[in-house]
């Protein structure tokens, strides 16, 4: 979490396209659409110009490390193959600093990849492949295709039913669901239909091939995918990123493993260059970044700020460069910063002035509190929106250096308590304890005689699922043999 808080509303326009694993599936227009591929516009670099710095700060910014020029190298190699553009340079390939399992590309020649599902591939035809198949998405034009869409149900999928009446209202709520969770630029591009996910994996299937790689490869990336997210649902409460079911309308992920490798074989191409990839690999940073805060089972953790706090049980959260977003079936809430000039409720009645824009939320009196030797105030106020009652609180500290940090949260009238031990749980993070929060990183290590799965995921830098992360990481299913010299990963401290 870093010290802006922004919504991102110019990436709806720009069209960004993302690969989740549940996106919908469906249609074979590939061969056609790959024949008439049209050159990038001066309105789609426009576009893409101008979401292109947006996206940098809700994706934790460009990862800049020894493994960016091979991304870059790797990236613009398939991304030419769309007929998109006729030179490398037309395209801006980066790779993100990032801890969820995401690529995407927009309008303009904008590619993009987290550093995290670049940490679950397995070898360069696999990067290709994902990075092909978000081309594929523009190069088939399928934003402009649900501009409208998107920009009716940007936020409404994230905020769920509660949030869904919010954004709805005509009034100040309106501003609010604008204001709140900022990582709808993630989550907005679940809405591809069935046909257009099943278009842009056909193309990004003939992007491999008539790159050289093997074609198979968007499908095996697709079936770690798949495990990583099933092995992230068993660890809810640990570092889960899934994206909540409530927020999409997910397929069965099997049928879109089996359809690509179908249509693969339609192709020809045996290019995997695993060695090479896993020897760029190693050391890539894995999970959060201490920098912007960590997510450890309940708790939140930001040494640099020195502060902590924890979710109630059954939510989930995501940390984001600007934002910790916690979700919940019926309520969400989000900790961030605003300015502070040393006065606590001035703080409180700013949040509220910023959620509802042009139109004052009356939010009642203000109460004051200390919350673990920190100075809080918060205040609730209750918003009437398409004939439902919300309650949107904002729950505000003060840290020391004239800091403060706050919480704003939406719940069901009458429900705002289900919060309460969050709000109770910030507290400062002490030197000693921050000293102990470390990165984790890939490390790519060769097999050695005798070595079995559970040996080599006995060293998994983690306390729970240590044998599925280590399959999941590795593409490996319970019945895979391990060959001597064969490298692997794992992730440690």
């Amino acid at each position: 979490m870093t010290r802006r808080f922004k919504l991102l509303a110019a990436i709806a326009t720009a069209g960004a396209s993302v690969l989740v694993l549940g996106s919908d599936l469906a249609a074979p227009r590939a061969e056609a659409l790959a024949m008439q591929a049209q050159a990038i516009t001066a309105r789609e670099k426009s576009q893409g110009a101008e979401a292109h710095p947006k996206l940098l700060e809700e994706f934790g910014g460009a990862y800049q490390v020894p493994q960016t020029s091979y991304v870059v190298q790797v990236g613009k190699g398939i991304a030419v193959q769309s007929g998109l553009g006729n030179a490398r340079d037309d395209f801006t390939v980066t790779l993100l600093n990032s801890p969820v399992n995401n690529a995407f590309a927009i309008p303009g020649g904008y590619i993009y990849v987290t550093r995290q599902l670049m940490a679950l591939m397995n070898d360069e035809a696999e990067l290709a492949g994902v990075l092909g198949h978000e081309v594929g998405h523009v190069a088939a034009r399928h934003s402009e295709k649900r501009q409208k869409a998107a920009q009716r149900n940007s936020i409404i999928g994230l905020l769920g039913q509660i949030g869904a009446a919010v954004l709805l209202g005509d009034s100040a709520a309106g501003q609010l669901g604008q204001q709140l969770f900022g990582t709808g630029s993630q989550l907005l591009t679940l809405k591809y239909s069935r046909k257009q996910e099943e278009e842009a994996d056909d193309l990004g299937v003939r992007y491999l091939a008539q790159a050289g790689y093997d074609p198979q490869a968007l499908s095996s990336m697709l079936a770690s995918l798949a495990a990583q997210q099933a092995m992230d649902v068993r660890a809810q409460g640990g570092d889960a990123r899934s994206v909540p079911e409530w927020a999409s309308t997910h397929p069965d992920p099997a049928r879109r493993v089996s359809r690509a490798a179908t249509i693969a074989r339609k192709f020809s191409g045996t290019t995997r260059n695993r060695d090479v990839f896993l020897t760029r690999l190693d050391g890539l940073l894995y999970g959060d970044d201490p920098k912007q805060g960590m997510v450890q089972g309940r708790e939140f953790l930001h040494p640099e700020l020195g502060l902590k706090f924890a979710v109630p049980q059954g939510f989930s959260m995501q940390n984001g460069t600007s934002a910790v977003t916690v979700n919940g079936q019926s309520a969400q809430a989000q900790f961030t910063l605003g300015s502070f000039n040393g006065d606590l409720a001035r703080y409180v009645d700013q949040a509220f002035s910023a959620l509802g824009g042009n139109q004052r939320i009356d939010y009642g009196q203000i109460q004051r509190t200390t919350v673990n030797g920190l100075p809080a105030a918060y205040a609730t106020a209750r918003v009437n929106a398409n004939r439902q009652l919300v309650d949107v609180t904002v729950f505000a500290y003060q840290f020391a250096g004239n800091r403060a940090y706050h919480f704003v949260a939406l719940t069901p009238a009458g429900q705002s308590g289900v919060f309460s031990p969050m709000y109770q749980s910030v507290r400062r993070l002490a030197g000693a304890e921050a000293a102990q929060i470390k990165p984790r990183r890939v490390r790519v290590v060769d097999v050695q005689r005798g070595d079995t799965l559970q040996r080599l995921a006995s060293r998994m830098a983690y306390d729970d699922l240590k044998v599925e992360r280590f399959m999941a990481l590795n593409g490996l299913a319970t019945n895979s043999s391990l060959v001597p010299g064969q490298k692997v990963k794992i992730v440690t401290y």
